[in-house]
């Protein structure tokens, strides 16, 4: 896991700083202050929770980073938008479509429940949960899940899944660093999180924790998307042409070496 990424995740673990929300206007996108009409561009306002790597941090500049900022700053080049960035709690991203940010993309899973809500763009990544562990701890099938104290981050996939297992005492966490956290002082049993935080987290704490793959569990593959506003088809369609072609030119691919495979 690369140096920076790891610089990133010891920064949160001893600070538990969060970045403070960019935008403070509410409402579809909007013009740039203090630029001409004719030379205006309309911002997009991107919600995420920065405490998430590899896709989404807060970078060594204090600013929002990650794989999902670097791809939704690419997409509003191709559809020519300026991005604003706003951090803020996972669980809150949904509820905020359409008033304090257009769009969310925080490695959020498509599922039933969130499309009642909002829509989604094109999938941009496959993802499958993990559990972690205390270091040489017996978990072998979805059955040792059952009964024990998980941790989980809020509104994930991961605290879904969890409130399914039979037994479970769930805690519910804004950040998933502060569920490993516990895990390493005894207080949940487990920690249940996407696969490649939960590697992050697992080099972490190397000497403290297991990764445990989700096939382990018979967890199903998820899909990562952007959310979008209910029934806005026009931003839909120009967020999905501008994936397509990112993924047609190797940007999506050059990006995905960058923040996740190195």
């Amino acid at each position: 896991m690369k140096k920076k990424i790891m610089a990133v995740i010891m920064s949160v673990v001893m600070a538990g700083a969060t970045l403070a929300g960019c935008g403070s206007s509410a409402g579809s996108a909007s013009k740039d202050a203090g630029t001409s009409d004719s030379a205006a561009k309309e911002t997009l306002k991107v919600g995420t929770n920065a405490a998430f790597p590899p896709f989404e941090f807060v970078g060594d500049d204090g600013q929002p980073d990650g794989f999902d900022m670097a791809l939704i700053k690419a997409i509003g080049e191709k559809i020519g938008m300026d991005v604003q960035i706003n951090d803020m709690e996972f669980d809150s991203l949904v509820s905020s479509i359409g008033g304090k940010i257009d769009v969310a993309i925080a490695g959020m899973t498509v599922t039933e429940e969130r499309q009642k809500t909002v829509d989604f763009s094109d999938s941009y990544y496959e993802a499958v949960q993990a559990v972690i562990v205390p270091k040489g701890a017996a978990f072998a099938s979805a059955a040792d899940l059952e009964n024990k104290k998980i941790g989980v981050q809020l509104g994930t996939t991961g605290e879904f899944i969890a409130d399914e297992i039979e037994g479970a005492e769930v805690s519910a966490y804004n950040k998933a660093v502060d569920a490993v956290n516990d895990l390493n002082n005894g207080r949940v049993d487990c920690v249940i999180v996407d696969k490649n935080p939960a590697e992050v987290f697992g080099a972490q704490f190397s000497d403290k924790v297991d990764v445990l793959p989700g096939t382990t569990f018979d967890f199903e593959p998820e899909f990562y998307a952007i959310a979008l506003p209910k029934g806005n088809t026009e931003l839909a369609d120009k967020i999905n042409t501008a994936l397509k072609e990112l993924k047609e030119d190797g940007t999506y691919d050059s990006l995905v070496k960058k923040y996740i495979e190195e």
